[in-house]
């Protein structure tokens, strides 16, 4: 009987596979903490419990107290119409992040006028205390 020279191989390998997707999950772990918001804010630090990520508008307060909506500068004087315009295509969940030196005038401000728009699910936003 005649053996043949070259025969066919019956298993794949996956190392390379394996090694491109260790590659990716690395990216991805890196950059998914600087997709959360587009505003830089120094956020306070609270000790609170962690929730799971849920779906809203975001509405965020620099130190120098200008308004963001989804990382897009309003002026105060057109927030009520910008906020209702955002709020037309996602869910009535707002997420307040503001600077940890944002005066509080301004905050109540912001938290005010969302309350009077009817939006009663208004969630404000912390970095996680670390422990000690």
């Amino acid at each position: 009987m005649k053996r043949k020279r070259y025969s066919s191989m019956a298993e794949i390998n996956i190392t390379n596979l394996v090694d491109v997707m260790m590659v990716l999950l690395i990216v991805f772990m890196l950059t998914a903490p600087f997709l959360q918001a587009g505003v830089k804010l120094n956020l306070p630090k609270a000790e609170a419990k962690v929730i799971e990520e849920q779906e809203g508008i975001t509405i965020s307060i620099n130190n120098k107290g200008a308004i963001f909506i989804d990382k897009r500068k309003v002026e105060w004087m057109n927030f009520s119409a910008e906020l209702r315009q955002a709020l037309a295509s996602n869910p009535p969940r707002v997420f307040l992040r503001a600077d940890t030196d944002t005066r509080y005038g301004e905050v109540m401000k912001v938290i005010a006028r969302v309350k009077l728009m009817g939006i009663e699910d208004l969630g404000l936003i912390a970095e996680q205390e670390e422990g000690k």
